[in-house]
């Protein structure tokens, strides 16, 4: 078996999916075991649908897997608490459960070393100038981070001269925007944010300023927010469309993540696809059965990553719709499965193969 740091090494859109599965089984089993070993909590619900063989698992099909819901109801990890080096919260406001992911230095230096592996294939080794659509005031507390924080510090590293255009208050610092360009005219700027805050604090003030940038040279990488986008009817494409009117750029790539599995993360490709990554896959099965659907066929999305060593977020059933469009044949080049996502499901409560078990079983441990 190739081990993580061995993968490292390799291009991650290299190897055919066939190649690709009966590699990640074996990593996805060895997780499976190891936090059933290490975290009471997810042994109990492995138990709760008699599960008990992590070393015969036969497909990736069939590794164990739960709702990604449970992260808000549960401090699901397979670590001693002295060994806590981070911990990630998902986005949420002030009434809602929020997700803890707890990270040891280990799993924290794989996420990292993985990221930067995905993100090397799209921008290559060379360091750009940096805008980053957000406040620095998010990453104010280093030992507990939103997504949005995690989000920045992970693509903040494939970039020099970070730049932050919002202030505090999410205004956009337009007079520092244009003295950040002028000490880089013409040059490639990377620039990051999530999605909403792109489109709500930046598009939406230069379209009121009746601005626009001519910055043709630099490339866009965006995601998350997409929920309140779609609310006001705002497509993937009208999105690239309004950012090629305003910033003149073409180069925009979405991608697709959460944070329960930060590192592992899907990026969109010059054909309009996401793609699985040699560290991770997806799984697109039926909302009532969860039994796997075909290509082309829209479900629920299951993520797998051979990352989390920390926490048992190897294998999740996600609360987003998708479907796969083909294996290996993406005209980009780029190996393994491409798909889209279309939505979020319905407000109904998802468990996947932990139907079985129940809160207040967990909630009496």
């Amino acid at each position: 078996m190739l081990s993580v740091q061995e993968l490292l090494t390799r291009n991650p859109y290299e190897l055919g999916q066939k190649e690709k599965e009966s590699l990640i089984l074996e990593h996805l089993c060895t997780l499976t075991k190891r936090h059933f070993d290490n975290s009471v909590e997810y042994q109990n619900i492995l138990e709760s649908i008699d599960y008990f063989s992590a070393t015969n698992i036969p497909t990736v099909e069939e590794v164990p897997y739960f709702p990604v819901s449970l992260f808000k109801e549960l401090n699901l990890k397979s670590i001693k608490e002295k060994d806590i080096f981070k911990i990630l919260t998902s986005s949420g406001t002030t009434s809602q459960m929020v997700s803890k992911i707890f990270l040891d230095k280990e799993t924290a230096n794989l996420q990292t070393k993985t990221l930067a592996a995905i993100m090397k294939s799209y921008l290559g080794n060379t360091r750009n100038p940096m805008i980053i659509v957000d406040s620095k005031s998010i990453l104010k507390d280093r030992k507990m981070f939103s997504a949005r924080g995690a989000g920045i510090l992970g693509m903040a590293t494939f970039g020099r001269n970070h730049f932050y255009l919002l202030n505090d208050d999410m205004t956009p610092d337009f007079k520092g925007l244009g003295e950040f360009l002028e000490k880089f005219p013409c040059q490639k700027i990377f620039i990051f944010g999530f999605t909403f805050m792109i489109w709500q604090h930046f598009l939406k003030e230069l379209n009121k300023n009746n601005q626009m940038l001519d910055l043709k040279n630099s490339i866009i990488f965006h995601g998350g927010g997409w929920k309140k986008l779609e609310h006001l009817g705002i497509s993937n494409q009208f999105f690239k469309d309004e950012i090629e009117k305003y910033l003149n750029i073409r180069n925009v790539h979405n991608f697709y993540g959460m944070v329960e599995q930060v590192g592992s993360i899907y990026v969109e490709c010059k054909e309009g696809y996401l793609h699985s990554p040699v560290f991770s896959d997806i799984i697109i099965r039926d909302f009532k059965t969860w039994e796997v659907l075909p290509i082309g066929v829209s479900g629920v999305v299951q993520t797998l990553s051979i990352i989390p060593l920390s926490y048992p977020g190897h294998s999740l059933l996600t609360e987003d719709i998708g479907s796969i469009h083909g294996v290996d044949d993406c005209k980009c080049g780029k190996k393994g499965k491409y798909f889209t996502i279309s939505g979020r499901i319905p407000k109904v409560e998802v468990r996947g193969c932990s139907d079985t078990y129940t809160y207040k079983e967990l909630g009496a441990l």
